[in-house]
């Protein structure tokens, strides 16, 4: 019985381990045992004084200098040179929607990370099968998605594909260079960033990131698709992605500017290099093949209690006076405000941290969208990069959450909606012809909806199980039963 107990133990008590990167939430697929590792990250950088940086995914360095000789793997290989782990990951999910309910929806694959001497590599690969109760089903997280029909000699309907994330870094003394798939996040934001949001779908990037005492510098080449089938003919049409990224922290105050371009079929290797400022250099590329956004973050620290923070983007404008007076389509911009609080207590020698992130985004009508459809739009398989709503819209987010010896996670999020419909609020609505005289009305006749998501999760050693309900609007149901072995 004794055995029992210590085997039960180790299984679903102890705390886990992040590995070689900080990383958004693949909130989507391929969940690991840490259901929201960004948002805790967030509450570190609220609640203690540790360095604050607003670029993710990034090189988690307490991993590399210790945290990997406690890695629980199937298989370890350690020498003086290198590190490599290897686990077995998976789950089993349940997800109800109006459209669509899929189960059962199993997953299964490979978690392979470590290092040799200055390069650091992780790979998160997977293949999944699920079940569709519609006829014709769509795929949940927005990717690829083959149907396999009993018709045709499979006795049964199914769908099935493959996701992977990846990271290959190359650590030198005065630069990181990484070769990933994934999403980047940019800004202090939580839900609404609006520049690149972790909330996001992945593509493949290279990046290069540059720190100089408080200075660090982060460049950007993306792989975008333009079409929402990724495997259609039509995304052999190329839609290229160049960001940077300057960040200033100074003790508890973080000054960011963000600026991203995207160019369709007129792309240029010359846009990764970090100097070179997109917002200026963009003028020297014909208008209908390229897009950009520039963005400034500010964000403070509280008294180890509490982050102000916020984000102003910049699309277009016609000059400043039209951007205040924001009565037609040339004038398009963002903005996102928000706080989060948050306090770590001692409950019988453990850990018990608590919070509330609120925020607040505006989304003007023909932000991140383009003279012609299906060019150069900020957005891939359809959906934009930067905030989730899109243009035209205005979203307020409340959470409430809490986590207990980083096992127990419980939240309880608020979410208040409003998107229009008319024309200026597809990513695909071209900016007209005269759009220095076009009017623009913001959410013109939009509905305010309303939902509430409780959350729930247990996170063990090898196990974890999570649920989430979301209530009055948009009503879904997910569940999750996941391991690493």
């Amino acid at each position: 019985m004794k055995k029992i107990i210590v085997f039960l133990f180790l299984v679903f008590a102890l705390p886990l381990l992040a590995g070689p990167m900080v990383m958004g939430e693949r909130s989507y697929n391929l969940r690991n045992l840490e259901t929201t590792p960004l948002l805790y990250e967030l509450h570190r950088y609220t609640t203690t004084d540790m360095e604050k940086s607003y670029y993710f995914p990034r090189r988690d360095t307490s991993w590399r200098r210790h945290g990997y000789k406690e890695e629980d793997a199937l298989y370890k290989y350690s020498s003086k040179r290198g590190f490599l782990a290897a686990s077995l990951i998976g789950g089993l999910d349940y997800r109800m929607a109006e459209e669509d309910t899929i189960f059962p929806a199993a997953d299964g694959g490979l978690y392979l990370r470590g290092f040799i001497d200055s390069l650091d590599f992780m790979l998160d690969a997977r293949v999944y099968l699920e079940a569709h109760s519609a006829d014709k089903p769509i795929s949940y997280d927005g990717e690829f998605l083959e149907v396999q029909k009993a018709e045709n000699g499979g006795g049964v309907d199914y769908t099935s594909f493959a996701r992977y994330r990846a990271h290959m870094a190359l650590n030198m003394g005065f630069a990181r260079v990484d070769f990933a798939r994934d999403v980047v996040h940019f800004g202090p934001g939580y839900f609404n960033n609006l520049t690149l949001n972790q909330f996001a779908l992945p593509f493949n990037f290279v990046s290069l990131e540059l720190q100089l005492g408080p200075l660090s510098v982060y460049s950007l080449l993306g792989d975008l698709r333009i079409y929402p089938n990724s495997m259609s003919m039509k995304n052999k049409e190329e839609r290229i992605l160049y960001g940077h990224r300057y960040e200033l922290a100074i003790g508890d105050f973080t000054l960011g500017i963000s600026e991203i371009q995207v160019v369709y079929d007129n792309s240029n290797m010359w846009l990764f290099v970090p100097v070179i400022p997109l917002f200026m250099e963009k003028g020297n590329y014909a208008e209908n093949s390229n897009n950009g956004v520039l963005s400034f973050d500010i964000d403070y620290r509280l008294l180890q209690f509490a982050r102000l923070y916020a984000e102003f983007l910049l699309d277009d404008l016609e000059s400043p006076g039209s951007l205040f007076n924001n009565d037609n389509a040339e004038a398009k911009w963002a903005f996102m405000g928000g706080v989060q609080a948050g306090h770590d207590f001692n409950v019988k020698g453990r850990t018990l941290s608590a919070g509330v992130l609120a925020e607040y985004a505006r989304v003007e009508p023909f932000t991140y969208t383009h003279f012609i459809e299906n060019t150069a739009q900020i957005a891939h398989l359809g959906r934009p990069l930067g905030n989730q709503s899109g243009p035209n819209s205005r979203t307020v987010d409340v959470l409430l959450y809490g986590s207990y010896s980083n096992q127990i996670h419980l939240g309880l999020r608020q979410t208040f909606a409003w998107k229009g419909s008319d024309y200026g609020s597809a990513m695909n609505d071209t900016t007209p012809p005269a759009h220095f005289k076009f009017p623009k009305e913001f959410l013109a006749d939009a509905d305010m909806k309303y939902s509430i998501t409780p959350m729930a999760s247990y996170s063990g050693r090898y196990f974890t199980f999570m649920l989430e309900l979301t209530l009055i609007n948009d009503k879904r149901i997910y569940s999750r039963l996941g391991f690493k072995w």
